[in-house]
Formats: structure tokens, C-alpha cells, sequence
């Protein structure tokens, strides 16, 4: 899942550490380094950590240069 991509043409609004660290560029330890840091928040189901997309989005966007 690309994070620029439509969820609504997947129905998926959550991502997974390995499928949210690839939609970033990123390695997996550096999602979890960011998410420890509370610079990128997760959901937590049980005991897995997932990824809402439109928390990737505000990231990348809060990420940018100039803006």
C-alpha cells in the first residue's frame, strides 16, 4: 500500500510496521524509533501496532520543507 494511494479502493485504513515503514522509504527500526519518540502515533489491537494511514499523511506533510 503506497501512503499517497486511496484506502477507500482497499477498504484498509491501518497498516502494519513493515507495510507502514515501506509506504515511508524507511527502515522498520526507524518507524519504531519515530513512533517511540511519538513523532508518528500507532493504534494498538491487542498486542499488534498498527499504522493509521492518515497519520503517515500528516508525517509526510509536517515533514516537508518550506511548508
Amino acid at each position: 500500500m503506497v501512503v499517497g494511494g486511496n484506502e477507500s479502493c482497499t477498504g484498509r485504513l491501518l497498516l502494519n510496521a513493515r507495510e507502514a515503514a515501506h509506504s515511508l522509504a524507511i527502515s522498520p527500526r526507524k518507524l519504531w524509533e519515530l513512533t517511540k519518540l511519538g513523532r508518528i502515533t500507532c493504534v494498538r489491537v491487542d498486542r499488534s501496532v498498527r499504522y493509521y494511514v492518515d497519520d503517515l499523511r500528516k508525517f509526510i506533510e509536517q515533514q516537508r520543507e518550506g511548508g
